[in-house]
């Protein structure tokens, strides 16, 4: 079936149909402006009426305005019109709609999120790596003396207390001891034992002389003095490592009184911080009775795992964190890196030396210990521009002026402020370096379509 062909119409014609479209619009067009002026200089009468019985002064103060002014002023209530249909559709609206970006890593910022946030250049420079490991304050033991008793024997007085400062060689209990007093009589025994002997020899030297006696007999007897003398010797380094002193073994020999007390002496000044025995009790030569420390210098003890070990050497600076302090920090100098691993823990034993002059660090404090490596050179970024999202770390690179992409990087431990990036990013590449953690909820936010 074949569709009816329309006529087609000659070119004069659609000339004249143009010419005569054109001329109609052209006088609608005059007739409107026509009726807008006559409109607008009738309202322009009323207003001048209005305000002549209203408001005369405004009206000549109108009227004293330049021509151009006055010309321009009846488009005034038009120009307002068209501004307040143009805020209804929000034209000036200054903060333009947040933009949902398409890709997850995307976000787009306005003003508002530009202010929170400062851009700069990630850069190759020196990293420290801030070793930090647990630890506790404790005991010097090169100022710590744990006392114990000479013999056995019974605590009879007690004249030191935890907490009491002591000097070397104060007395702090005493103990009476029949051990004590077997020895003596053993030394007094030996002593009379070695002058007899000695007297017998000097005698038998004279007979000889006087051929009385044999060679042999002199000999024997001289034997039996040095043997005397020895035995004088033994006994009497017995009672030294019982505790008695040299003053007291003189006037033991010289008055043959026996004394069954027994002195426990401080071996080293300082504070008595324990204290193990009471009134009455039996004690052993293998019971520690006194602890005594020079609380002015105490260590710090650290276990670091074996990773982190090579980091670590004898003369580093470090720094000691005790959170009962408020978390003061306390300047040290890493004494002592032990040559061996724990075999179970897998840690190195590290200590520092600590000054405590000031008495305000306690054994026992826990205590954390910040030691510095050696520089080098590695990429960083600033700690402040890494944000950690479903457990990994991120940065946001600048793709414009609006617009910044969030970028997974591998990074190290946190060191002066700066962390080390191993991957994810270029040297020189723009990212935010402040207030990363604001642009990370605002790009939630678009995300969620908030």
């Amino acid at each position: 079936m074949k569709l009816p062909t329309l006529p087609k119409l000659p070119i004069d014609a659609i000339k004249q149909i143009t010419s005569s479209s054109y001329t109609w619009a052209i006088n609608q067009l005059k007739i409107a402006i026509n009726a807008v002026k006559n409109f607008q200089g009738q309202a322009n009468k009323n207003t001048r009426s209005w305000l002549s019985t209203t408001a005369p002064i405004i009206l000549e103060l109108f009227d004293k305005l330049p021509k151009s002014i006055r010309n321009i002023a009846p488009f005034a209530p038009w120009v307002f019109l068209l501004v307040f249909t143009l805020n209804l559709f929000d034209v000036f609206e200054k903060t333009p709609e947040a933009i949902k970006a398409q890709d997850p890593s995307i976000v787009i910022i306005g003003p508002e999120v530009q202010k929170m946030i400062a851009e700069g250049e990630a850069v190759v420079g020196p990293y420290i790596e801030v070793v930090r490991v647990s630890g506790r304050i404790d005991f010097h033991e090169s100022h710590l003396a744990r006392i114990g008793a000479n013999v056995t024997g019974r605590v009879a007085e007690m004249h030191a207390i935890p907490g009491q400062v002591v000097k070397q060689g104060d007395i702090l209990a005493q103990i009476t001891s029949t051990e004590l007093t077997q020895s003596q009589l053993t030394y007094l025994k030996a002593r009379n034992a070695s002058d007899l002997a000695e007297r017998a020899a000097e005698r038998a030297r004279i007979l000889y002389k006087e051929d009385v006696i044999a060679l042999a007999e002199m000999q024997r007897r001289e034997s039996e003095a040095s043997n005397a003398k020895a035995e004088l010797r033994a006994s009497q380094d017995q009672l030294i490592v019982q505790g008695m002193n040299k003053a007291s073994i003189n006037r033991l020999a010289k008055t043959g009184v026996i004394e069954s007390i027994n002195n426990v002496t401080a071996t080293i000044p300082g504070e008595v911080v324990e204290r193990k025995i009471n009134k009455g009790q039996v004690v052993q030569p293998s019971d520690a009775l006194y602890t005594i420390a020079n609380l002015d210098i105490l260590w710090a003890i650290a276990q670091v795992p074996e990773t982190n070990a090579p980091l670590i050497k004898k003369g580093q600076k470090s720094e000691i964190q005790v959170s009962a302090l408020n978390n003061k920090k306390i300047e040290s100098e890493i004494s002592y890196v032990s040559s061996i691993v724990n075999p179970e823990t897998r840690t190195v034993v590290v200590r520092a030396e600590i000054d405590n002059t000031n008495r305000q660090l306690k054994p026992g404090m826990l205590a954390t210990m910040l030691v510095e490596s050696e520089p080098v050179d590695i990429l960083t970024v600033p700690s402040e521009a890494i944000v950690r999202d479903d457990n990994t770390d991120h940065v946001f690179v600048k793709v414009n002026n609006e617009t910044f992409k969030m970028v997974h990087v591998k990074v190290g431990p946190e060191g002066k402020g700066q962390r080390p990036i191993y991957s994810g990013i270029e040297p020189g590449q723009v990212i935010v370096i402040k207030g990363a953690y604001h642009l990370n909820t605002e790009r939630k936010r678009q995300l969620s379509g908030g």
